[in-house]
């Protein structure tokens, strides 16, 4: 039997592949294994927010994604019918965000792994998990040819997304969790240039958003509640036309255009899941998951991996407790990702805004400084808990007040 690896991680895509570079770089023995091969798409959101574009930057990665021709995202534009809320989504150091097709994206994170030193095996679906003495001890499974695959490691991480095998197999813990509650579908348009803009559109029941990716194409989403999942799937089309209409100009624009790709979605589970064991870890949408209404998944898929690679080699490192530094790990994830889960799950009810909340829009209008930091929160560059905190809405309202 060949040597256990350090660390074996299955999913090699937006968790998994940065988990793995970053451990690689870290001087660990590390296998990712993936059911897919290389470049190929999956049914995801797209932007990277600016918090993910600076990790991207920290790991040498950025100017790889810019030479792909991937177009910059420099405003977000919030349109909710009588207003609209436009302002910038980063900051000095990253202020902004790019729309990657995932058939570029992964391919890119992937080979970064392997220029770092992990070792990538591609069409390989892992059936298994294997244990001694209730530990986890490593992975079986098969090649796309048949070929039977046994690897052992010190730690199996699990970064294969909200379906993930590895979470099904040590019965990781649910909590926090929320229903289904949105119905998105998206599809690659040509002739609907954005112009730099990640361009949002909400309207009584539904949400419709457009932004630019790679080879001219500009992806459109629409979305409706959950509640009208089944019936609406007999006809993805034309109920996807439906929402765009909800906003004329922007339905035009569209329709001059010319449909790439068929359409695609999904509705997805919210929750989280205790992300670590004897012998396991979870990291990504593993771990964590919440509705795409704020396209937060593959920003926190980055910040998730290096939190994660982090507390990993603290135990090494530092020969520190495994539950002890990955009860942290929660912790921290929990603490940071909370706020913004609360905040996508009311969004994603598509309940009309509350009276105070329409007041709050109200005030933001024509105060280009708060309107930036609404933009920032949606993005997730500031917390909703600072946004929405009482000192923050205070000194908005006050403004529009016309106070100092």
């Amino acid at each position: 039997m060949s040597k256990p690896y350090d660390f074996i991680i299955v999913g090699a895509r937006c968790a998994g592949s940065p988990t793995g570079m970053l451990l690689a770089r870290k001087g660990y023995r590390v296998l990712i294994v993936d059911r897919a091969t290389f470049p190929s798409d999956t049914i995801s959101t797209h932007v990277i927010h600016p918090r993910g574009v600076s990790a991207l930057s920290r790991w040498g990665l950025l100017d790889r994604l810019v030479a792909t021709g991937c177009p910059p995202i420099h405003t977000y534009d919030f349109d909710f019918g009588p207003i609209v809320i436009s302002g910038s989504p980063g900051t000095a150091e990253s202020p902004v965000s790019y729309c990657p097709r995932r058939i570029v994206l992964d391919k890119l994170l992937v080979d970064g792994a392997a220029e770092a030193g992990a070792e990538i095996r591609e069409g390989i679906v892992v059936e298994e998990l294997t244990f001694e003495d209730g530990r986890v001890t490593g992975i079986k499974g098969h090649s796309r040819n048949g070929t039977a695959v046994t690897e052992r490691a010190s730690v199996v991480i699990g970064a294969d997304g909200r379906n993930s095998m590895v979470a099904a197999a040590v019965n990781a813990e649910h909590y926090n969790e929320k229903p289904q509650l949105l119905a998105a579908y998206y599809s690659y348009w040509s002739g609907v240039p954005t112009h730099g803009h990640f361009e949002t559109f909400a309207r009584p029941g539904c949400g419709m958003a457009a932004a630019e990716t790679h080879d001219d194409l500009t992806l459109v989403i629409a979305g409706w509640p959950f509640a009208e999942f089944e019936a609406n799937k007999k006809d993805v089309e034309g109920n996807y036309f439906k929402v765009l209409d909800l906003a004329p100009d922007f339905a035009d624009r569209v329709r001059r255009g010319k449909r790439e790709t068929p359409i695609a979605g999904a509705a997805l589970p919210n929750f989280f899941r205790k992300p670590y064991g004897p012998g396991w870890a979870l990291v990504g949408d593993a771990g964590y998951n919440k509705d795409p209404i704020t396209a937060q998944g593959i920003t926190d898929a980055f910040v998730d991996a290096e939190r994660c690679v982090n507390a990993l080699h603290r135990i090494h490192d530092e020969a520190q407790s495994f539950d002890s530094v990955m009860e942290a790990y929660r912790r921290e994830r929990d603490e940071h990702a909370l706020p913004m889960y609360e905040f996508t799950c009311q969004l994603a009810s598509l309940q009309p805004p509350p009276p105070e909340l329409q007041q709050l829009l109200g005030a933001l209008h024509g105060n280009p400084a708060a309107m930036n930091r609404f933009v920032q929160m949606n993005a997730g560059t500031i917390s909703p808990a600072e946004f929405f905190s009482p000192e923050s809405v205070g000194a908005i309202m006050s403004r529009a007040a016309g106070g100092n």
